[in-house]
């Protein structure tokens, strides 16, 4: 079977009823067999403060630390005013800070969108993009997932019900562990 590749994921929301919460949730039951997956609650991690980066509050510390421990990062992110949810924003500065102790620096990432209109979530995850060319992380490009209409995508338990989505996650998921196995060989 090989190298089991640990992914470490979060959604860039709040809301206990979020789409992407969900789609994270969704995520468990389309991994690779050579895959594993952890979810982690950005709840409670406060606004960033620079004087405190150097020591900072214990749920950023374990942030930091899962992240660190990861092979590989999922990001499941909404789009709030056509880019990243502050709170997601203030996720990554928390993690990414100081300087040289940047807990993405080299890691592979995935990113993937749940929306409740027909748009999606394209702004956002270029957004996240954008933000991975200074945190030197390596992104997966293709394919976008994005869930649009999410309300019909997922049932009233929350289960992704979408074929066509958890075809695309999959694929997302084999090129994300491509990328993270290619990356350590080097």
């Amino acid at each position: 079977m090989g190298e089991t590749v640990s992914i470490f994921g979060f959604a860039g929301s709040l809301r206990k009823g979020s789409y992407n919460k969900m789609l994270l949730k969704a995520c468990f039951d389309l991994l690779p067999e050579n895959a594993r997956l952890e979810t982690f609650d950005l709840e409670g991690i406060p606004p960033f403060n620079q004087d405190l980066e150097r020591e900072p509050p214990e749920k950023v510390k374990e942030f930091k630390a899962k992240i660190k421990a990861a092979d590989a990062i999922l990001i499941a992110t909404p789009e709030y005013n056509y880019s990243i949810p502050g709170v997601l924003k203030n996720a990554i500065d928390w993690a990414s800070r100081p300087y040289v102790d940047n807990s993405f620096k080299d890691k592979p990432a995935a990113l993937m969108s749940a929306s409740t209109g027909m748009i999606g979530c394209e702004r956002a995850q270029l957004h996240l993009r954008q933000c991975f060319v200074f945190l030197n992380v390596h992104a997966v490009n293709m394919p976008e997932v994005i869930v649009t209409f999410a309300p019909k995508r997922f049932d009233d338990e929350g289960r992704l019900i979408d074929e066509e989505a958890k075809g695309y996650i999959r694929i997302l998921f084999e090129n994300l562990v491509a990328l993270t196995l290619k990356l350590k060989t080097k």
